[in-house]
């Protein structure tokens, strides 16, 4: 039986060298031919020509090595902050990580924000200080910073001699040896962590690395139930899905039927090709990663069985919007299908169609719209232009309302259905709650789907063309006139009725908010303080720790770039912000309206224009 192996995490902030250190690894241990160069943009695990042209890791890669008597699976992230949900995800199926920072940068805010992620899951890290042959690089000094800056319990494995020299060398401690069974205890249990100095750009130091792979990290017992979690997906060149299953329990063969299941649903798929990296094995042994086929429906984030709870966690969506049309007419389906399909890889990115033939995508960051714009032209041909970016607002119900419309054309009803429905708030977080007031035998069951289908899309646009969140939508009343009412009768009148009862109940206009934790040093606590209030942050909190402070506070998601970008100036470069998503808030002021793209079905003859239009038209 092949041992269990290790799924390691190169994680870095950017120019630090993680994946030139990947690059190295993979080298050492025959399994490139030759080094690839970031600058040349010949990487092993920058496999996209747009990652080779930018210099910048994307999506997350998998690559394997054997070392010794042990598998190495490397996943190598992204360092970019638009990213940051592919490092979270990557983060859920790792079992230990390897951080690497400059000897001459040192320790940088990105560092700190993950280290920070790394801490909250209580993985096993190691340090590696890289560029140690560059001018300019430190080491003891580094050791002390490492300490001071994360609040980390390091300890120096390697010695350093010519320190920013060509020549410099890494080798180690042997004054720890005795020390070793202590530190492979601790270091494995996530309390100690040791730092390895080298330069992955001449090799030095990645020996003595790997050996520390091997000996301080081992991977955890696996599961005996059956499960694991979807984290990547990508496209094979003839447009097949190939998802990324991390197996924590169990086993998974080829022809196997597997069922994921995801927030809300649940899909089914045979494997039809499974390939475990680095080896010949066509089966997914608990603790390992495989390239599956066959999975059509899969998507990142759904779940094999019942994977380990921080694993499972879902990620906050993004917070900017951007509508998208092609620049050529005539590609609009095109451009729909394309975006849809790089949803699958990233089910963050909503799309939804927007009219006009444009399609609306939910975006991290500009860097992240730029990406995506050279993937459609890249891989789908469409050449696409991006709208306004502007930050995603939500509705909520301020009271309870009804309303009904009975098939009548003389009085106003346009369609042959009748339709009443009562719209109230729920609890937060409880999402939508559809229910059949009314007798579900009183008409066919198509009208029943229709109205369902038609009341959730309509809620995705409330009074103020945002979506309203946690309600309880109730079928009061559902009638129709045979033989001549269609489903499209109730599709068509839902909205209306859906509309009047949102009138009748009332919606505000809320923001999406960040809890955030902000790190900075004594002199810029009044500075950053007065930068967050004119942000219009609601401050928690600030504690003092180490040597600075620690201000907690709720700020609106679309200001939160805003305070990391100025966060640098305002500290001197020391400053580190982290968040997460908090409770939204009601909007202060003119609440923002967002276009209708569903013709308005309170404004009659709009609406009925709107039905009337070609489906590419709107």
């Amino acid at each position: 039986m092949p041992s269990t192996p290790l799924n390691l995490g190169i994680l870095a902030h950017v120019d630090a060298g993680k994946t030139s250190l990947t690059e190295r690894l993979l080298y050492e241990h025959g399994v490139i031919a030759a080094l690839g160069s970031v600058d040349a943009g010949s990487t092993q695990t920058d496999s996209g020509e747009l990652e080779r042209e930018r210099g910048i890791t994307i999506r997350s890669a998998v690559a394997s090595f054997r070392a010794g008597d042990r598998r190495v699976n490397l996943i190598d992230t992204p360092g970019h902050p638009d990213f940051i949900a592919e490092v979270e995800r990557a983060l859920a199926v790792l079992d230990a990580a390897v951080l690497v920072v400059s000897a001459v940068e040192g320790v940088q805010a990105q560092t700190r924000v993950l280290w920070r992620s790394l801490r909250r899951l209580g993985l096993p890290v190691l340090f590696f200080v890289n560029k140690i042959d560059r001018t300019g690089a430190r080491t003891a000094g580094l050791v002390h910073e490492l300490r001071s800056k994360l609040d980390a319990d390091v300890i120096a494995v390697s010695a350093v001699r010519d320190p920013g020299t060509p020549a410099a060398t890494a080798r180690p401690d042997r004054s720890l040896d005795e020390l070793h069974p202590l530190i492979a205890e601790e270091t494995a249990a996530g309390r100690l962590h040791p730092v390895f100095f080298g330069s992955a750009l001449t090799g030095e130091g990645v020996r003595e690395l790997t050996a520390g792979l091997t000996t301080l990290l081992r991977p955890p017992p696996p599961g005996r139930t059956t499960s694991g979690l979807v984290f990547a997906v990508e496209r094979a060149p003839g447009g097949e899905k190939i998802a990324y299953l991390r197996l924590f329990g169990g086993e998974v063969r080829e022809r196997q039927r597997l069922r994921l299941t995801r927030p809300g649903g649940a899909v089914t798929g045979r494997v039809t090709g499974l390939s475990v990296p680095g080896t010949g094995e066509r089966v997914l042994r608990a603790g390992g990663i495989a390239r599956v086929r066959g999975l059509t429906g899969a998507r990142v984030g759904d779940r094999l069985g019942d994977p380990p709870r921080e694993a499972a966690r879902q990620f906050s969506p993004p917070g900017l919007e951007a509508l998208v049309e092609p620049r050529h007419p005539g590609q609009e389906a095109e451009l729909h299908a394309a975006l849809t399909g790089l949803a699958d890889e990233d089910p963050l990115i909503r799309t939804r169609a927007a009219g006009a033939g444009r399609t609306s995508v939910l975006l991290y960051g500009a860097v992240q719209r730029e990406v995506i714009a050279d993937r459609l032209a890249r891989d789908f041909g469409v050449e696409a232009v991006f709208g306004d970016v502007q930050p995603v607002y939500a509705e909520r119900l301020i009271g309870t309302g009804h309303a009904e419309r009975a098939f009548d054309k003389h009085r106003g009803n346009d369609f042959w259905a009748t339709i009443g429905l009562r719209v109230e708030p729920g609890p937060r977080g409880s999402g939508l709650r559809y229910r059949h007031g009314a007798e579900w035998g009183a008409v066919p069951r198509a009208f029943h789907v229709a109205t369902e289908e038609a009341v959730r899309r309509t809620l995705q646009q409330g009074l103020s063309g945002w979506e309203v969140l946690d309600c309880t939508v109730t079928v009061t009343r559902i009638g129709w006139k045979s033989p001549i009412s269609t489903a499209a009768d109730f599709r068509g009148l839902a909205p209306v009725v859906l509309l009047r009862a949102l009138q009748r109940a009332g919606t505000r206009v809320h923001e999406p908010c960040h809890t955030v934790e902000v790190e900075v040093p004594a002199d810029a606590l009044s500075t950053v303080l007065g930068a967050m209030s004119a942000l219009g942050a609601e401050l928690s909190g600030s504690v003092p720790r180490a040597d600075g402070w620690v201000i907690t506070g709720v700020l609106p998601s679309r200001l939160v770039q805003d305070l990391a970008r100025a966060l640098p100036g305002l500290t001197h470069g020391e400053g580190a912000l982290w968040s997460r998503p908090g409770p939204d808030r009601p909007v202060r002021g003119t609440p923002p309206v967002r276009a209708r793209l569903d013709g308005d079905p309170l404004d009659r003859e709009a609406y009925l224009r709107f039905l009337a239009a070609p489906s590419l038209t709107r």
